[in-house]
């Protein structure tokens, strides 16, 4: 992304862009087992996991590949797709209360151009799959026809580096973002790296493709973000290089030396962890989980199938002498077999193959059960059930009650989903200088127009004693609830309904056992109640 030239003085330049190169290998470094550990998880994903077993490449045999594995990933995907997120901006002063009921309005379209709904299920795959899904929420100025805009972009692990034995990304002296260019393209849109390219000697691990994927003549570009402490506030600046030629520098430009690159001064880059680890900011996704039964499943489906193979195809001891025609006996096609001589068992004898024991189907079904409670991914998680439960109402019951899992991973992606809408806001608050026109959708399905711009989300004051920023507090919930959840809500209000809950005469009792009960939309019903109250006593007046 380019950026306007206007250089103050010059404090970033070839021997920092050398020191930041160093920094930047000693990081890629120290995360080379994660980066191992992704590229193999992603091998389990695709059913490729037995290519990596060397002692079975040579084995000409088929490799027997079960997914209870993937059909447990997938499940979880679904419900998080079932819980997509949306955020509520809530104002923590009454005099903000507009603003943030038209940011609640706002931030939504915000993200729908973003393709936000493609980018959180691609985060979630990643998340399932590797234990950590990355956001960044990035100014780009080129967007809008040189207007600018706020892009959200899926980042991968693989191209992320920070300072080995931080937990919290925000505590990193520095982050760095490597992507792959071509070269003739980066000459185009930056003259001053012609004749400069020539690879570099950083590099970026790179997955198990099934294609013929050809990276030699690509060139790293880097993003380096860093932190600077000054005048009591820390200052976040963005430098982009290729090799020892700096592209941009904030800290080179009089506009940004003093604020920094963004006002917020948070790394703009946001980590979804689903099972943390200790001295990272990273963690371990189920297939870490769930690949060592995964592993023995695969190997007894394969003992088994052999086994079967075996059995079904017999083969035969046979005396050289036996005088028998092997053509035809291999044949099956031919109804008569000639042979010189009699033919008995001492001439040619079957061999015999054992069945496997059941013992060994036994074990088999107890790693698929191993694998199913270990991932959360029982029959009642799946919408079967056993024992005899039919009734909707029940399965919905079991539903939500086997759920749990799911709700607690949901859990830490909602507070993620909070800081991509923080940093959102911090973004509006900075750049959103000019009018810009918004669609927004209400309640009803009903489209209305908006222009809004960050008049009154700056400093507000009318002297040097009194400075305030309006802020704001942000409330996420589902968006769109799973089939189960609507059908539970349904049969309770048909069960309130059944206990009289809406009768005038049990008014006062209803509210008692409201006041003692706790589910979505108790205050909408208490309202109503309350609202009967009122109207008799008008009535009676």
């Amino acid at each position: 992304m380019k950026q306007k030239e206007s250089v103050f003085h010059k404090k970033i330049g070839k021997e920092e862009v050398k020191e930041a190169a160093i920094k930047l290998k000693k990081y890629k470094e120290a995360k080379t087992s994660l980066e191992e550990r992704i590229v193999e998880d992603e091998q389990w994903w695709k059913l490729r996991h037995r290519e990596m077993d060397s002692s079975r490449k040579d084995s000409g045999q088929g490799e027997a590949v079960s997914a209870w594995l993937f059909n447990s990933l997938i499940n979880k995907h679904a419900d998080a797709m079932d819980n997509f997120p949306e955020a509520s901006i809530l104002p923590r002063e009454k005099n903000d209360y507009e603003e943030a009921k038209r940011l609640s309005g706002i931030l939504p379209c915000i993200l729908e151009h973003n393709n936000y709904e493609d980018i959180y299920s691609d985060c979630w795959w990643y998340k399932l799959k590797h234990g950590t899904s990355a956001m960044g929420v990035f100014w780009n100025s080129e967007l809008e026809n040189g207007l600018g805009d706020i892009q959200i972009k899926k980042l991968d692990l693989l191209n992320i580096f920070w300072e080995p034995g931080v937990t919290d990304i925000q505590k990193s002296r520095n982050l760095f973002i490597v992507d792959l260019c071509d070269g003739d393209v980066l000459e185009k849109e930056y003259p001053v790296l012609r004749g400069k390219l020539d690879g570099g000697t950083i590099d970026v691990k790179q997955y198990i493709y099934d294609d013929n994927v050809d990276i030699a003549d690509k060139i790293p570009i880097v993003d380096w973000y860093y932190k600077v402490k000054k005048n009591g506030r820390v200052n976040l600046h963005y430098c982009k290089f290729v090799g020892d030629t700096v592209l941009f520098a904030s800290e080179n430009h009089k506009e940004y030396e003093e604020k920094g690159w963004y006002d917020h001064g948070e790394y703009p880059i946001i980590f979804d962890t689903l099972f943390p680890e200790e001295g990272t900011p990273t963690g371990f996704g189920f297939i870490a989980v769930t690949k060592n039964p995964q592993m023995y499943i695969d190997k007894l489906n394969q003992a088994i199938l052999e086994n079967a193979i075996m059995c079904a195809k017999p083969r035969y001891f046979a005396k050289v002498s036996a005088g028998i025609n092997e053509g035809e006996f291999l044949d099956w096609r031919k109804p008569i077999v000639h042979v010189e001589g009699d033919i008995n068992e001492e001439r040619l004898r079957q061999i015999q193959i054992s069945q496997v024991p059941q013992s060994c189907i036994s074990i088999l079904q107890m790693k698929i059960e191993e694998l199913k409670e270990t991932s959360s991914n029982n029959d009642v998680s799946r919408g079967t059930t056993q024992g005899g439960v039919t009734a909707a109402s029940a399965i919905a019951a079991l539903q939500e009650a086997g759920s749990k899992t799911s709700r607690d991973m949901l859990k830490s992606t909602y507070r993620a989903f909070s800081k991509i809408n923080y940093l959102c806001i911090e973004l509006i608050r900075q750049f959103y200088d000019e009018l810009r026109s918004f669609r927004i959708a209400d309640s009803s399905g009903e489209y209305t127009f908006s222009d809004y711009s960050n008049e009154k989300l700056k400093g507000q004051g009318e002297s040097d004693e009194y400075f305030r920023k309006p802020v704001f507090d942000i409330s996420v919930k589902a968006q769109k609830k799973s089939p189960y959840s609507r059908l539970s809500q349904n049969e309770m209000a048909k069960e309130l309904f059944g206990l009289g809950f809406f009768n005038p005469e049990y008014k006062e009792q209803a509210l008692c056992a409201l006041e003692l009960m706790d589910f979505e939309g108790k205050a909408g019903i208490e309202a109503k109640i309350r609202d009967i109250q009122i109207a008799e006593r008008e009535e009676a007046i």
